[in-house]
């Protein structure tokens, strides 16, 4: 059964918390977006991990890659995992996304999402090697998703932004604090999608 999502096929969410999200289609070009995506899926070493729930280990459904300067070491679905190195596009891109962030980021997190059925269920980014009020900043390539969002303390508060190829999205300091997000499972035909979330790993 397909998850609701909460906004229309036309765009965003009404109302969305400007103070919390900033929200920029096309951020990098149609072509150049292209090519990414495609390096992307065959260049980087993807990996699916397994998650412990219930006292039973699921695999998580979707394929990882953690990337970052020397001891930026991160749990990845509760593994410790070791930074694999920067590579030229992911450096590139990091330079766009770091003066809209206003920091500079150590260490990115991509997420390859194959096709409908892979997902991520709600949570908040709330490590503590992410310190206090972390800022993550998102690339996202290929399929369009629905970013979903909701207040911790009153669902009935939602939204969602609708990820489209090249986009940017930037989750700001008190965000992971007051909300959670999620990439739903749909139904419907998916095609690949490849989401990049830069990250500062105290």
């Amino acid at each position: 059964m397909e998850q609701l999502s909460f906004f229309t096929e036309a765009g965003q969410s009404k109302g969305l918390p400007d103070e919390l999200l900033e929200y920029r289609a096309g951020f990098i070009d149609p072509i150049a977006s292209d090519e990414l995506l495609q390096k992307f899926i065959t260049e980087i070493p993807w990996k699916q991990s397994r998650q412990k729930m219930w006292d039973k280990e699921y695999l998580t459904p979707r394929l990882t890659s953690w990337h970052g300067d020397v001891g930026t070491d991160y749990s990845v679905s509760g593994r410790i995992s070791n930074p694999n190195p920067w590579t030229p596009e992911l450096r590139y891109i990091k330079s766009l996304v770091e003066p809209l962030a206003g920091i500079q980021f150590n260490s990115v997190l991509l997420n390859y999402y194959r096709d409908g059925n892979d997902s991520v269920a709600w949570h908040s980014d709330r490590e503590s090697v992410l310190g206090k009020h972390p800022i993550i900043a998102s690339v996202s390539f290929g399929q369009v998703r629905s970013f979903d969002i909701r207040n911790k303390t009153d669902h009935a508060e939602h939204y969602s932004v609708r990820l489209e190829h090249g986009s940017f999205l930037l989750m700001k300091a008190g965000l992971q604090e007051q909300w959670e997000h999620r990439i739903a499972k749909s139904i419907k035909p998916m095609k690949a999608r490849i989401n990049l979330t830069f990250r500062v790993v105290i």
